[in-house]
């Protein structure tokens, strides 16, 4: 009797067929039943319109912007997951629901969580209250945040000067140390008006110095440093150098600080010298102040009316101080926005000093080890902003 072919290719394809199935089955139970939830799911999403969000690599269809990626935080537990209060418009945060919707392009409105609203309490400076931001999205928008602690400040005054040739200078010198040596000669004339007229001449000479910045205690230090005078017009072992510092400046600059000169004409060489002197009248026409310094000029490498770039070293002392990006100006406020921790952002109101170096003196405000956000401050102020202004106004809810 003869076996049709048939059922027997039909049986046959049937075992493969099942075969392959069970492997099948195997090998996907196998990669997806040990789902781990402690990892973080990769996420990315627009850094201008957070609720542009995608599972893969893209541009914004809004901006146009690349999406960055994100690394959200772990899959939280049904007890660990807070209760949802209400929805907010994706792009208006006075625009709230009490379900899910869509705005009018189509994006999902995002979820609020209980601790992530702002009460009356939260509003602490007017026009601004407390934020809570999660750390998926302080990732995406780069917040960072710094201590407020001491540091030792040196404000540097930067100028351009020249190697002095000042003839005026010398010669008021010149005549003043006349006029005393005349006055030693007379002091023991019996007459009394040869006397006087020594004693006016050396007034006036002094008058004329004091006028050109030079006081009494300088004009022995002059006189000592070099007897003839000479180095102001011909810089020999010491050489002056004149700057003019800005109005703004003048009550930093004081005499006896620490300057260093340089010059393009002598590349790699610097010279560090004391400021000697202050002009006690501002110039009206620029508003400068000109100061006086001396330097070094043994190798007389200074020549006379050389330009040189002169930096003048002022040391404040140790300071309470923040990096100036963290103070955040609000017209007539300054404010930072401290760390509470979770997520909490403070504003607080802080009453700065000098800008010194990159850094703000904090004079109250703040204190030493609190951290601030010292990078997208303009972002968090409007998030402050807007969520005030919904507590303001009650918001808009909808249905």
């Amino acid at each position: 009797m003869r076996i049709p072919k048939l059922p027997l290719i039909i049986t046959i394809v049937f075992v493969l067929g099942y075969s392959f199935f069970l492997v099948e089955s195997g090998c996907k139970a196998k990669h997806e039943a040990p789902v781990d939830t402690s990892k973080g799911k990769i996420i990315y999403q627009c850094s201008m319109h957070p609720a542009i969000v995608s599972t893969q690599p893209g541009d914004c269809p809004i901006c146009g912007m690349r999406l960055t990626r994100v690394e959200q935080s772990p899959v939280p537990t049904a007890s660990a997951k807070k209760k949802i209060l209400f929805y907010r418009h994706p792009m208006r945060a006075d625009v709230t629901s009490m379900k899910p919707s869509k705005d009018e392009m189509g994006m999902d409105y995002i979820a609020v969580y209980e601790g992530e609203e702002t009460g009356a309490a939260d509003i602490k400076i007017p026009g601004h209250a407390d934020v809570v931001i999660s750390p998926e999205r302080q990732q995406m928008i780069g917040v960072q945040t710094t201590e407020a602690a001491e540091r030792a400040l040196t404000l540097t005054i930067r100028a351009v000067g020249r190697v002095a040739y000042d003839p005026e200078l010398y010669n008021t010198l010149t005549e003043y140390k006349e006029a005393v040596e005349n006055q030693e000669k007379i002091k023991t004339s019996s007459l009394s008006g040869v006397r006087e007229r020594g004693d006016a001449l050396v007034k006036s000479a002094e008058l004329k110095l004091k006028l050109l910045g030079i006081n009494a205690s300088d004009i022995g230090e002059l006189l000592k440093a070099d007897h003839s005078g000479s180095s102001l017009l011909l810089p020999e072992s010491t050489a002056w150098i004149y700057a003019d510092i800005y109005e703004y400046e003048t009550g930093f600059v004081k005499a006896g600080q620490t300057a260093k000169v340089t010059s393009q004409a002598i590349p790699g060489a610097q010279f560090e010298g004391h400021v000697r002197t202050v002009d006690p009248i501002l110039n009206a026409a620029t508003r400068t102040l000109r100061v006086r310094i001396t330097v070094p000029n043994t190798d007389k490498l200074l020549k006379p009316e050389m330009f040189v770039d002169v930096a003048i070293e002022i040391p404040f002392g140790v300071k309470l101080a923040i990096p100036e990006e963290a103070l955040f100006n609000a017209g007539e406020t300054q404010l930072v926005f401290v760390s509470m921790g979770e997520g909490r952002f403070e504003p607080r109101k802080v009453r700065a000093g000098y800008e010194v170096g990159g850094y703000y003196e904090i004079l109250d405000g703040l204190k030493k080890g609190e951290k601030v956000v010292s990078s997208a401050n303009f972002l968090i102020d409007s998030e402050s902003r807007l969520r005030a202004a919904v507590k303001s106004f009650g918001g808009k809810k909808e249905e």
